[in-house]
């Protein structure tokens, strides 16, 4: 099996890549960061981001694994003091087949005077004003749906509900659903401008389109990337065709995560 390795960059992080290194290399297991059979990312969900879009066009023939080096990652499955018996899974463990999960991603279409651009977030993607509020008509399945004035918009994944969204009273979602979130970033409301005032959840199916009704410069962000933009004409969201797979060596529950981390510290109370 091959694999490839990113870290955070701190001591801890690097020392424990190093760590990793050397018992693979004892196991057999084969570093290749051009065509990787798993990806690994040690430190947290911000690396993880990192390797995702490092690897985004390879989605169909990589999976990833995360060990936290710091609070517990929703995209790290591992602790440091682990590592010994992921590298015995990784080399004893076979093919990868029946030890994955598949999640949804979002797929962003951007179309701005300057052409169209496309791209996939893992967590979420946002559109804010970049010097004054942004106000947007928003469609779904091309059908007016409100005006929109505020500080932005948020969409995100399933497996990024927990993220940003839940800052913002977005519901959280578990990843196996193929949906989108739709959440609003400080929205005003009075006699001109009426929002709905609650995230929505699409289905697959469905899409979503934005429309700056004034040319403004724009802040876009895919997960931990930022884009600035002017003269956006259009933003269209829904759930790619793509998924992205985790490599998944022992049960993990969603909701186990989603206490551990917002509720008790490891079912404890």
């Amino acid at each position: 099996m091959n694999y490839s390795l990113l870290d955070r960059g701190d001591q801890v992080s690097r020392e424990l890549a190093e760590t990793f290194e050397q018992l693979a290399k004892e196991r057999g297991l084969v570093r290749d960061d051009e065509r990787p059979d798993v990806v690994l990312s040690i430190g947290g969900d911000g690396t993880m981001l990192h390797a995702f879009h490092r690897y985004r066009e390879r989605l169909d023939r990589i999976a990833f694994v995360g060990i936290h080096t710091g609070h517990l990652g929703f995209y790290a499955d591992w602790k440091p003091n682990e590592v010994s018996e992921l590298v015995r899974l990784m080399a004893d463990g076979g093919g990868l087949k029946d030890r994955v999960v598949k999640y949804p991603l979002l797929k962003i279409e951007i179309v701005s005077d300057a052409g169209s651009e496309s791209y996939l977030a893992l967590n979420e993607f946002t559109l804010k004003g970049a010097d004054a509020t942004l106000v947007a008509q928003l469609n779904i399945n091309d059908m007016p749906f409100e005006t929109f004035r505020g500080d932005g918009i948020c969409i995100s994944t399933p497996s990024g509900s927990t993220a940003y969204n839940k800052s913002l009273n977005g519901a959280l979602l578990h990843p196996s659903l193929e949906a989108l979130q739709i959440a609003e970033i400080a929205s005003i409301n009075n006699r001109v401008y009426r929002t709905l005032g609650s995230s929505l959840v699409l289905p697959k199916h469905h899409h979503c389109d934005i429309f700056p009704v004034k040319k403004q410069k724009l802040l876009i962000t895919v997960d931990h990337l930022a884009i600035p933009y002017e003269s956006v004409v259009s933003v269209r969201g829904s759930v790619s065709e793509q998924k992205v797979t985790f490599a998944r060596y022992r049960p993990f529950p969603f909701w186990n995560r989603v206490r551990e981390a917002f509720i008790q510290d490891g079912g404890q109370p």
